[in-house]
């Protein structure tokens, strides 16, 4: 089976006075040559590690000092994995503290009740993907409930749940709770729900949201859902989940949207949108991956950056590959502050046959057009697929939806039109 290394292609470091690249000419697996550029002059071989700015711990600080350590820049978080359970490297390690204590937090207050739920000021974790339904642990109750109360520090709290019914069986179970401080300086709010309906449809879901007395404010929501095409009767499930959180004390914040779509034969895609910002630099990442079931894969990148003083740099690649044979093509560049620009492009043409058609050039009057003799690495299929994804989701598979009545049926929306099949074959 035809496998390739994603081949990522630039990390960017950033500093005032130097702004650091790690490009692949040619991304094979376990190879990769790195430049280094400073303001636009000299080029130099370098290894930099990835720089992003992320948001750890509960945003409880009590100085500025830590305060700048949970926004800092971290050389250890990868601006591009991809939550992928069959990969090791793609663990959930680092929001394990944060969803492991969600069940020991909420069902002691639970039970007994009258006694609230406990506070979760805890801002969202950066750059990890989307969590499985298990992290979250999301346990509903079967009973309505409205109910609050004052904790001995003089914060309050809130739980409720109910249900939701609509057309065509529809039916949403959903649990809310939150709570205040004393002072009413940090607060927070967590929503669950399950949806179904009489057509097949099912959704699990999360929304959590706060700010803390630091003047942190942060929001995420988490959702999967099962659906089947009313033209194929073919099962899908998608996963998402949007993070984003601002700094109370400085010019910093981030915002990530994530997704996953599978059907079950095979058909695949995954992407991610990504912005940051930390004082006068900004910067964004997009990449998309898409396999048709078939053999057939595109995968894509494209990150940029800038600083208030008008300095912009950036990298993109793209490959497209089908029974081994296939290409890749991307570009690495920089515009200085005063709008000189300089940029390197590459391509390469894999024939299957084991010969390689490499060529590229840069503005700086670099150029190289060749053919060599080396094996095609690339993954054909994803890491993580339909049987993943399936074996993944028990919690949104077991959805009850409500009894339906003998004789009536579900209300199915064909459209206009039956979808349009590919010519490929």
């Amino acid at each position: 089976m035809s496998r390739t290394d994603r081949g990522f292609t630039t990390l960017f470091e950033f500093n005032l006075s130097k702004l650091n690249f790690s490009h692949g000419l040619a991304p094979r697996k376990k190879q990769r040559m790195c430049f280094r550029l400073t303001v636009l002059s000299r080029i130099s071989c370098c290894n930099p590690d990835p720089l992003v700015p992320i948001r750890r711990g509960n945003g409880s600080a009590n100085s500025n000092e830590k305060k700048g350590e949970n926004w800092r820049l971290d050389s250890k978080n990868s601006l591009h994995k991809v939550r992928v359970l069959a990969s090791p490297a793609m663990s959930f390690a680092s929001a394990q503290s944060r969803f492991s204590s969600k069940q020991q937090k909420f069902y002691p207050q639970c039970t007994p009740r009258n006694s609230g739920p406990q506070s979760r000021d805890t801002l969202p974790t950066r750059d990890t993907g989307i969590a499985n339904e298990e992290d979250w642990e999301i346990s509903l109750l079967n009973e309505n409930v409205n109910e609050s109360g004052t904790n001995e520090d003089g914060s309050t709290w809130y739980r409720q749940s109910g249900e939701d019914l609509g057309e065509n069986g529809y039916l949403r179970r959903w649990t809310m709770m939150g709570g205040k401080s004393h002072d009413g300086s940090s607060e927070w709010m967590e929503t669950w729900w399950e949806t179904s309906d009489w057509s097949g449809y099912k959704e699990l879901g999360v929304e959590k949201s706060g700010r803390n007395a630091e003047g942190d404010s942060w929001w995420e929501t988490w959702q999967e859902l099962l659906h089947q095409d009313e033209w194929s009767n073919l099962a899908h499930i998608e996963k998402s989940a949007q993070k984003q959180a601002k700094s109370g004390i400085e010019n910093a914040g981030w915002h990530e949207k994530w997704w996953e779509k599978y059907d079950a034969k095979g058909w695949t895609e995954k992407g991610a949108h990504k912005y940051g910002r930390l004082n006068e630099q900004s910067w964004w990442e997009k990449w998309g991956e898409h396999y048709d079931g078939r053999g057939s894969v595109l995968k894509w990148t494209d990150k940029w950056a800038k600083t208030e003083v008008g300095t912009r740099w950036g990298d993109k690649w793209e490959e497209k590959f089908f029974d081994v044979v296939g290409s890749r093509q991307g570009e690495t560049w920089h515009v200085s502050a005063s709008g000189d620009r300089w940029s390197r492009t590459w391509g390469e043409e894999h024939f299957g046959n084991g010969k390689v058609h490499k060529y590229g050039k840069s503005t700086t009057g670099e150029s190289w057009d060749l053919i060599v003799h080396e094996e095609t690495y690339y993954e054909a299929e994803p890491h993580y697929g339909w049987a993943d994804v399936v074996g993944d989701s028990s919690q949104l598979l077991t959805i009850q939806p409500r009894p339906r009545p003998p004789g009536v049926f579900p209300n199915l929306d064909f459209g206009s039109s039956p979808p349009q099949l590919d010519d490929q074959t």
